[in-house]
């Protein structure tokens, strides 16, 4: 058997000196006892696999509705591909790789159902007492609102994976001021995560768009031209390839470039900088983890055309209207009759403004549970009992 302290011993043979070692941890809030084989980043990972919260995301959306087709990515399985290629990058670049799987793991577990829309109608609501951020409320998961252990609400994860989540960064996340972690960066494995997901909710976005019919593979290969080139190198590789196999075969060779793109660039950084312990990766002036000059360029070409033809296309409106009138209905019901709430919110309401408590119970539901209790509160012929 491989004990906790040879697993320890063996991180500082193959760890570059600015990866986060176990041996390294600021711990948890609540002290834990060691496990015997079991390190503590590879038990935060855990913990967060075997979350509830964890769980729910199966069934909140990513671009379409669960309900839209089997096919399409959720939460989940974006969660899950975010981890795969955050996974590869740290291997590659010398970071903990659990550390890395824990922080994209749970990056996600602050989401509303409804993916973006949920979270800006959320952030309207509560205006008046701070906002909602999913980053924050991510945090908020699982330094509270998980319920798993006897001993202290929330999952109790270490310092660095719950830094990683508050320090969330990409395009569409922006890390809300916390003084916890004044840092200027992150870890380099929280980093990680931000550009790996990235990566795939740009591939993996565009695949779906696809998919759908939303976007034409023609139009793509027009308007990106990164899309272009990886087309007509697939067709020359593969004579005759088309249809669905040529599409997955683009998408696996724009991961591929962005992966290969990232740790190149990423390496050429670290080289420069050198940083040789954590603590220097979070005071340097700038970001160690990202893409080259020319690829960054090519990235916002890409995001440009999603945001415009895919994310503003009047079929995905058509589902955020809906989906703001859901929870903004809900929203209004629950702090009318805060009675109407589980008991497992209830008990909050006296020492937490009702409005809070009120979001946390939205944003932990799923889309499907949410429509469902919105039909129940507003469709007269829906039975109760």
């Amino acid at each position: 058997m491989i004990t906790t302290s040879e697993h320890i011993r063996r991180e500082e043979e193959y760890l570059k000196p600015f990866a986060i070692k176990n041996s390294e941890t600021r711990g948890r809030k609540y002290p834990c006892k060691p496990h015997p084989y079991r390190p503590p980043f590879e038990r935060d990972r855990e913990r967060v696999i075997h979350s509830s919260s964890f769980r729910r995301l199966t069934y909140k959306t990513q671009v379409f509705v669960n309900h839209e087709g089997d096919h399409y990515r959720t939460r989940l399985t974006h969660t899950l591909e975010t981890a795969t290629i955050a996974r590869s990058l740290a291997l590659a670049l010398g970071a903990n790789c659990d550390l890395t799987e824990a922080i994209a793991l749970s990056h996600d577990l602050g989401h509303t159902p409804f993916g973006h829309t949920g979270e800006e109608v959320l952030n309207e609501l509560l205006s008046e007492v701070g906002g909602f951020e999913h980053n924050r409320q991510s945090l908020r998961v699982v330094d509270l609102l998980e319920k798993r252990y006897p001993e202290f609400d929330g999952l109790n994860l270490t310092y660095e994976t719950r830094e990683g989540i508050q320090k969330h960064v990409t395009l569409y996340d922006s890390a809300p001021n916390n003084d916890e972690f004044p840092e200027k960066w992150p870890s380099i494995e929280a980093q990680i995560v931000c550009v790996a997901d990235e990566i795939a909710f740009n591939c993996h976005d565009l695949d779906d768009g696809i998919y759908s019919g939303l976007l034409d593979f023609e139009e793509v290969e027009n308007e990106v031209p990164l899309w272009a080139e990886l087309a007509e190198a697939a067709r020359a590789d593969y004579d005759g390839l088309s249809g669905e196999l040529l599409r997955k075969e683009v998408i696996r060779r724009l991961i591929n470039i962005q992966v290969t793109d990232t740790i190149s660039t990423s390496d050429r950084r670290i080289e420069e900088y050198n940083p040789s312990c954590p603590d220097e990766v979070r005071r340097l002036p700038k970001r160690l983890i990202g893409y080259s000059d020319e690829l960054t360029s090519e990235n916002k070409i890409l995001c440009d055309f999603l945001n415009e033809r895919l994310y503003c296309n009047y079929k995905v409106l058509q589902m955020s209207t809906k989906a703001r009138m859901i929870i903004e209905s809900l929203f209004g019901v629950y702090v009318e009759n805060p009675k109407l709430l589980p008991a497992g919110s209830r008990y909050r309401l006296d020492c937490e403004d009702e409005r809070v408590v009120v979001a946390d119970y939205i944003a932990g539901m799923t889309d499907r549970y949410a429509m469902l209790e919105y039909k129940k509160f507003f469709d007269p012929f829906e039975k109760l009992l």
